[in-house]
């Protein structure tokens, strides 16, 4: 399955979710997010514009990163297991495990939990370290 990387995130202490042109990821996660190092099997949310569509089938307005994610693309990933892989450009990351809910989305909505239950975003780990920049490609390997 091949994608493409749409917007980028990361998370500020005391300053709210940014949005990037590139991330450095390496083995504690996203460099310079307020999580960076806390948690490996934690450290990158991607999450799918599905998510989005679903938020806004449901009547939901949001905007991107309401969701938490590091990364947003264009594939949908949440069918994959835990330790399948991701390739974007030269960064390969490996699937930990699938996002849980969490109380940040009902700030947003609070319907948003219930009906994102299993659709909000999958975690990864970084098994090769490198760069990774909006329209960059995925592979991700079945």
């Amino acid at each position: 399955m091949v994608g493409t990387v749409q917007k980028l995130f990361i998370s500020i202490k005391n300053k709210g979710r940014e949005s990037k042109e590139d991330l450095e990821l390496d083995s504690d996660g996203v460099i310079g997010d307020k999580f960076y190092a806390k948690n490996s099997s934690r450290a990158i949310l991607l999450t799918s514009l599905d998510s989005y569509q679903i938020a806004k089938e449901n009547g939901i307005e949001t905007n991107f990163s309401d969701l938490g994610e590091n990364i947003l693309i264009d594939v949908n990933p949440y069918h994959l297991k835990i330790g399948d892989k991701i390739s974007i450009g030269d960064v390969v990351l490996e699937i930990t495990h699938n996002c849980t809910l969490c109380k940040s989305l009902a700030k947003v909505d609070t319907r948003l939990p219930e009906i994102l239950k299993n659709d909000r975003g999958i975690f990864a780990k970084t098994l090769k370290s490198g760069i990774v920049k909006i329209g960059d490609k995925i592979i991700i390997e079945e």
